[in-house]
């Protein structure tokens, strides 16, 4: 069975296909062989010439359902050819081998309805961590602290009229509220200028052995998520909130002290759309938007030749950096909470993959190891500790934030999915996360999304790259992790925990059992 998960990994020249033959109201079985067959002629055609591309996510998806349409081919043929074999050793009076061959037909025959069986292609999502294990050191002011702030009347887009981020759905001054008390409840304290002022010198203090904050002439580089877009043309597919971006750089530009001609908003392999360019523009003209391309107001990124360098050699892998990384003195990683295809999830760690020279046609990247987690559980090579740990990204990084205002369960398309588990109840999670901690907050987030969205793609295992990060200096996969490849290999990038439920959302902190995660709520109510 095709799922309609499995659909929206596929290339879109075989969803084109298949949603005009639904549209036409092909049987759905006709359906399912013709998709078979021109995934396993893509796949080969593909793979043949070059075999490392079967290690590419595209392929990842065609494999199973070539294998699966092979198997499917293979018992229905061998089921017919069965029973007629034992037909005519029963007419031959051959009664022995007429029941062996009855036997393997009635095996082929069950095979068969086996692999056509919904059952049996469905992600059987199953528990496979144990809760409240802290692994890792814990990070930040406060340990491995993850804010959580929730405003239900953030968001109110019905799924059908305009656009989801129309400032008719998104209450400017609501966001402003809901980024202020989630920098409150992070940092423990009560006005803005005080909660940047405990972040800078909390980093400048672990980072640079100064006792300092925001020193003038300093730059910071806000790195977004647009990875749903191919031209500077808003559309209605998940990206980076306008809203948001529009609170943050209030906040740190007004509050925090930051000039705004010292602060770069930025997806250097993408491109920033209108919706968000000229929401903010209009209030800081003087910020700058730094994208794949450049134009209309945005500027092109550059990058530094051999920037990044992997811990891991791979065949044709870029390595080029974005500049505005390298000369900035902090980063803020501003990540999405989105599924993702062989993956299962991307958050802040995958959010730094746009960091470095990709094309924005996804189709033209070297698709290489290290992004996806093992299926069979096996530990492996992460690329996400090399991007965390990195000097130019995780290491400036003074502020890690996840975007769960909208969210999406995939990695691209149209916000549809409201969310079940309280305090939501079937609405928009309105939600924002924040951490000093980059692993904390992406298992925080993780959590929410086993839970909302089990069915999604390729959630199994999808904790390992944090355990990486976690145990960076001692991983389970045994690599030895230096990204810039100097000598120096990493220490522990955070704590990576479990919750103990989804009711109670608590973790060792929390249950004052551990020195891990220590999740903290803040409802933004009337």
């Amino acid at each position: 069975m095709i799922t309609e998960e499995k659909l929206r990994k596929l290339p879109d020249g075989i969803k084109r296909t298949m949603r005009f033959l639904t549209k036409t109201k092909v049987p759905v079985k006709i359906v399912y062989v013709l998709i078979s067959i021109f995934a396993t002629l893509w796949f080969l055609f593909r793979v043949i010439p070059k075999p490392s591309r079967a290690l590419y996510p595209c392929m990842r998806v065609a494999a199973p359902i070539m294998s699966s349409f092979v198997i499917w081919i293979l018992t229905l043929s061998g089921t017919v050819l069965a029973f007629k074999k034992a037909k005519h050793k029963l007419v031959e009076a051959k009664y022995t081998a007429a029941v062996l061959f009855a036997i393997l037909g009635i095996g082929a025959a069950s095979l068969f309805t086996i692999s056509t069986s919904p059952k049996a292609s469905a992600n059987n999502f199953e528990i496979w961590y144990k809760p409240n294990i802290p692994l890792g050191v814990a990070k930040g002011n406060f340990p491995g602290r993850v804010a959580w702030g929730h405003n239900p009347k953030v968001a109110s887009w019905d799924g059908v009229t305009g656009f989801w981020w129309d400032d008719e759905f998104n209450n400017q001054e609501e966001t402003d509220q809901l980024f202020t008390q989630t920098l409150f409840t992070l940092t423990n304290k009560q006005t803005e200028k005080e909660a940047w002022k405990a972040l800078f010198t909390y980093f400048n203090q672990t980072k640079r052995n100064q006792n300092q904050g925001y020193q003038a002439g300093e730059k910071i580089a806000i790195k977004i998520n647009m990875n749903n877009t191919d031209a500077h043309e808003s559309s209605n597919r998940i990206n980076a909130n306008p809203q948001l971006i529009l609170s943050l750089l209030s906040s740190l530009i007004k509050e925090g002290g930051v000039p705004q001609e010292n602060v770069t908003v930025t997806d250097p392999s993408r491109f920033i759309t209108n919706n968000i360019f000229d929401k903010c523009y209009a209030v800081f003209p003087k910020v700058h938007f730094v994208d794949h391309n450049g134009g209309d107001g945005r500027e092109k990124a550059t990058f530094v030749e051999n920037g990044f360098i992997y811990s891991y050699d791979f065949d044709g892998m870029t390595r080029g950096l974005a500049t505005c990384f390298v000369e900035a003195d902090y980063v803020i990683n501003m990540a999405l909470m989105k599924g993702h295809v062989s993956q299962g999830v991307t958050f802040g760690a995958k959010n730094f993959f746009g960091c470095v020279n990709i094309e924005t046609d996804w189709r033209k990247n070297v698709h290489c190891g290290g992004f996806s987690q093992n299926r069979e559980g096996k530990r492996q090579y992460s690329v996400y500790p090399d991007f965390m740990g990195h000097k130019d990204l995780g290491e400036k990084t003074i502020l890690f934030l996840i975007d769960g205002i909208y969210g999406h369960k995939f990695v691209d398309g149209i916000p549809e999915f409201k969310w079940i588990l309280t305090p939501f109840n079937n609405e928009w999670p309105g939600s924002i996360f924040a951490s000093q901690d980059g692993v904390a907050i992406e298992s925080v987030a993780l959590d929410f999304a086993l839970t909302e969205w089990s069915d999604a793609p390729d959630m199994m295992y999808s904790d390992h790259a944090m355990e990486e990060m976690a145990l960076a200096h001692n991983p389970p996969s045994g690599t030895v992790y230096d990204p810039e490849r100097d000598g120096t290999t990493l220490n522990s990038l955070g704590v990576a925990e479990h919750w103990n439920n989804p009711i109670d959302k608590q973790y060792s902190r929390n249950l004052k059992t551990g020195e891990g995660i220590e999740l903290m709520y803040s409802l933004i109510s009337e």
